[in-house]
């Protein structure tokens, strides 16, 4: 570990800290000095470079006080009635999975209403574009006819073990079809 000890280490450290306590307290008590002559805390701050707030609790010590006791608190708490986001967000559900006769081929743009990233155009022979516009249709169809009219049943049995789905969205299409839930496990 070198020449040095833990013991230097700590004593450095507590050096430090004292001095920049002492620093900190001279610093303040000069800058109210100023404050008592005459100048103004936009004066200060233009000659000395120090913020605003920095200057606004040095002139009122009792302001950094209060910051500091504010810092220590916990975070604030969501109200005991909170429900995440993904419990919130009302899912669509097709109603069978026969009447999904989405396109298997080509290139498919779809709605802004479902997808409004920009980039809404999905190659379906490249993989990965064909799996994330399955989420976006999943996650994002407002009707069971935009599902009947993106989605493809075999398509979906397919994709769907290696699907990226909020967890209440694949909890809802599994709980209507738990053969879903056989193709998941036999996939895993």
């Amino acid at each position: 570990m070198g020449q040095h000890s833990e013991d230097d280490l700590r004593a450095l450290v507590a050096t430090y800290e004292a001095t920049r306590s002492a620093a900190l307290t001279s610093r303040d008590e000069q800058l109210r000095a100023f404050h008592a002559a005459g100048w103004r805390p936009v004066d200060l701050q233009r000659v000395t470079g120090y913020s605003r707030e920095t200057i606004r609790q040095a002139l009122r010590p009792e302001v950094r006080q209060a910051a500091n006791r504010s810092r220590r608190k916990t975070a604030p708490q969501p109200p005991a009635d909170y429900r995440p986001y993904g419990d919130r967000k009302p899912y669509i559900v097709a109603d069978n999975l026969t009447a999904l006769t989405g396109p298997t081929a080509g290139v498919v743009t779809l709605p802004r209403h479902m997808d409004w990233s920009g980039n809404a155009e999905y190659d379906l022979s490249r993989p990965a574009r064909l799996a994330s516009m399955y989420k976006v249709v999943l996650a994002e169809a407002a009707t069971v006819d935009d599902l009947n009219t993106w989605i493809n049943a075999d398509l979906l049995r397919r994709l769907w073990p290696t699907l990226w789905l909020p967890p209440q969205l694949r909890r809802l299409w599994e709980e209507t079809f738990p053969e879903l839930v056989a193709i998941d496990t036999n996939a895993a």
